[in-house]
């Protein structure tokens, strides 16, 4: 729905409204808000309204931490009762700076200049994510223990399936926020579960995916259980991933379909896969950003570890399902659900349009087991934070694709993680070599 100021202004006044909550996404992927009276409504759609920004991750410095939030009107919504008890109307806000300008550290800005980047040459992109979760019981205060939901498996049913309810509400609510919702079922693990919504433009797709992870969390607290986006809360059980399907259009029709080639992809759609390949250690750093994402990454769990692309073939990192026509698109199935989507989809789109200027050829689709597959015959993703770190410091387009700002931010943080990571002491490291 377009909104105005002044349609805004008339629900808020028609639905009961006491607070305006302005939402925003830090560089880490974590969502931020304040929250102003209903009486500031005037002030937030004349973009009036500051904060601090120098204690956010990545934002500023003390001496230059004024910033305004500026409401995107489309995302107005009034929250549902089932994740907000007051009346409270939320905005997604993008970030500026005192002179008016769009502020560089903004990752809702990184993404739009990635779009623009498209536009330029003709493109729009579309992508469909597929964010997985799972959920785990609370003690007694309220806090989570490793306790999972149930012990069911893939698309297994009630009552051996103790999510369903969970997962029927979660969507309820979704459909509120204007989602088009299209399944739900149970994952591999065990407690593990995914909620498909629609497709959409790269932007709404990154502020969906934020609102996603904020109904889970909500909905699942109101059940009584903890749902985390972890990429592997637990040993020995599949992890969570983020895949996010792709598709390309120019002047409406696709440009991923080709009749005239044997398997009806074209060669643009090989070029876009063929970057993406190209840049995958470094673009892991940013859609996989935690140590916890590397014990995903490893064979054997139906999450990829090989730096290549399949029809059908899940232990690849690019994969094209059957669908054709304008929905022919490939599937990027290394991310996690704990990257920042903005910047993800902003490094993702980057690479894929320098494989189209570049010509970058992807190679033949794969029809092995990667998994079984000596790393020296297929090149392979990091298997650390560090190692992708490293990688997103020597690619130049990353870089540049996230901005001098937010990469020098970006890599500061994500190897003082590491380094703290290194100097902690495992329970493994304790029952494996005491006794040495």
């Amino acid at each position: 729905m377009d909104y105005s100021k002044e349609s805004i202004k008339k629900e808020v006044i028609d639905q009961g409204v006491e607070f305006i909550r302005l939402e925003f996404t830090d560089m880490l992927g974590d969502t931020k808000n304040v929250e102003l009276p209903v009486e500031e409504i005037d002030s937030v759609l004349d973009n009036e309204a500051m904060f601090d920004s120098s204690s956010i991750s990545g934002f500023s410095d003390i001496q230059e931490s004024d910033m305004y939030l500026v409401p995107d009107l489309d995302t107005f919504k009034v929250m549902p009762k089932e994740v907000e008890e007051d009346s409270v109307a939320r905005f997604v806000c993008d970030i500026y700076t005192p002179d008016g300008e769009p502020f560089e550290g903004d990752p809702r800005f990184i993404l739009k200049r990635a779009m623009q980047e498209a536009k330029d040459m003709g493109y729009t992109v579309n992508v469909g994510p597929e964010p997985e979760f799972f959920l785990f019981k609370l003690n007694e205060e309220g806090y989570p223990i490793r306790k999972m939901n149930d012990r069911a498996g893939y698309f297994d049913a009630s009552p051996i399936d103790k999510g369903d309810k969970v997962r029927r509400d979660i969507v309820s609510v979704l459909k509120k926020f204007g989602f088009e919702m299209e399944a739900s079922h149970h994952e591999v693990a065990k407690g593990q579960h995914e909620i498909n919504f629609r497709f959409d433009d790269m932007l709404k797709a990154a502020d969906n995916i934020q609102t996603f992870k904020s109904v889970v969390k909500n909905v699942a607290t109101n059940h009584n259980y903890h749902a985390t986006f972890m990429p592997k809360p637990i040993a020995g059980e599949n992890g969570s991933g983020m895949h996010c399907h792709l598709s390309l259009f120019k002047d409406g029709d696709s440009e991923f379909f080709d009749p005239n080639e044997d398997d009806d992809i074209s060669q643009t759609m090989k070029y876009f896969m063929g970057g993406i390949l190209h840049h995958a250690s470094g673009i892991t750093a940013i859609t996989n950003p935690c140590v916890n994402s590397y014990k995903r990454l490893v064979p054997g769990y139906e999450a990829p570890v090989s730096v290549a692309w399949s029809h059908s073939n899940r232990s690849c990192m690019i994969r094209v399902p059957t669908t054709r026509g304008k929905g022919t698109r490939f599937e990027v199935r290394h991310p996690d659900p704990t990257a920042n989507p903005y910047l993800t989809l902003a490094a993702v789109v980057h690479a894929g349009l320098e494989g189209i200027r570049n010509k970058i050829d992807p190679g033949e689709p794969e029809t092995r087991n990667l998994y079984e597959v000596a790393d020296d015959e297929v090149p392979t993703l990091p298997t650390n934070l560090k190692e992708a770190i490293n990688a997103l410091k020597r690619d130049e387009i990353l870089m540049k694709a996230l901005g001098e700002h937010t990469s020098a931010q970006y890599i500061e943080q994500k190897e003082a993680e590491w380094k703290e990571y290194s100097l902690q002491v495992s329970k493994w490291e304790i029952d494996q070599y005491m006794n040495k």
